[in-house]
């Protein structure tokens, strides 16, 4: 059970995990929050879409129907592994389902047959769509799977959640199917291996730069800065810090971590949405793999 994250900082999540993020028009504030409450947030919800094509499939998330208006989902996962952000805040995607699987994902144990409709997912569930027809038939490419993973993870990762944070909309309520095409257990197991590696690549290794070699610099732990070290990492970070906007420095960035190195890093974790005392200035595993830092030697 947690507050859910705030957009910037579900961005960042996402972006850290190498997701191939494309952000819609007024995603951030596009929501059902006047129809009640978004939170405490328990898990996450994969849906498909039983729809064909990315665009118009996106446009029927974003803006619903007469029944059921929008947006129905956070995110639309299309075939080629973009994830589409469309809302932020109370979405139609969950509906009623079963409060005794809503107890089973908050304490992430095995999860009930789902009996009774009786609980609001919508105010308790992150929702992605996946653009699929849904009739066992319609493939699922290699790359719309690894964002769903990659997706999932982050918002696990951003929580602190296992991969039993993640449910199918079929074994949140009895009067679904989706996801129809791979197995909600392959998923889950596949998401577990990616939590138990550094975030954003495979086999535990960081997602190389676009276009350049090598992988980013992997977060060193937080026991490194507060140790005060003499690093080319430093360096490096603190080069991205004014690239991104959040230089505090008068001169610099160099090896040396100083104040002036976390007052420009706090710049970026307020950047992210970070409030209090997670925007301190101390280096964190989420905002540093949204930091992007190149691998440093």
């Amino acid at each position: 059970m947690a507050a859910p994250l705030t957009a910037d900082t579900l961005l960042a999540a996402l972006r850290a995990e190498g997701v191939n993020v494309l952000e819609h028009p007024g995603w951030r504030t596009h929501n059902r929050n006047h129809k009640g409450a978004w939170g405490p947030v328990n898990g996450i919800v994969i849906h498909h879409t039983v729809s064909a094509g990315s665009a118009s499939s996106v446009a029927l998330c974003r803006d619903g129907y007469a029944e059921l208006p929008g947006p129905l989902c956070h995110g639309v996962i299309d075939k080629d592994g973009g994830v589409h952000l469309i809302g932020h805040g109370r979405t139609n995607h969950a509906g009623l389902g079963d409060g005794a699987v809503l107890d089973a994902v908050a304490a992430e144990t095995a999860l009930p047959a789902p009996r009774r409709n009786d609980t609001d997912g919508n105010a308790h569930f992150y929702g992605f769509e996946c653009v699929n027809l849904g009739d066992g038939r319609d493939p699922w490419p290699a790359a719309q799977l690894d964002a769903i993973e990659r997706a999932s993870t982050a918002l696990c990762r951003a929580h602190g959640w296992s991969a039993e944070s993640v449910i199918g909309h079929k074994e949140w309520t009895n009067t679904k199917v989706d996801p129809r095409g791979f197995t909600m257990q392959d998923l889950r197991a596949r998401i577990a291996a990616r939590l138990a590696a550094a975030p954003g690549g495979q086999g535990g290794r960081p997602t190389p730069p676009a276009g350049g070699n090598g992988g980013y610099q992997p977060f060193p732990g937080s026991a490194f800065f507060t140790a005060a070290p003499r690093s080319p990492i430093v360096t490096a970070m603190g080069k991205r810090l004014v690239a991104e906007g959040c230089s505090a420095y008068a001169q610099g960035p160099g090896p040396q971590w100083t104040q002036a190195d976390r007052l420009s890093y706090a710049k970026w974790q307020r950047k992210l949405g970070f409030t209090g005392a997670d925007a301190d200035g101390w280096p964190g595993r989420t905002s540093w793999n949204a930091l992007k830092v190149p691998h440093s030697g």
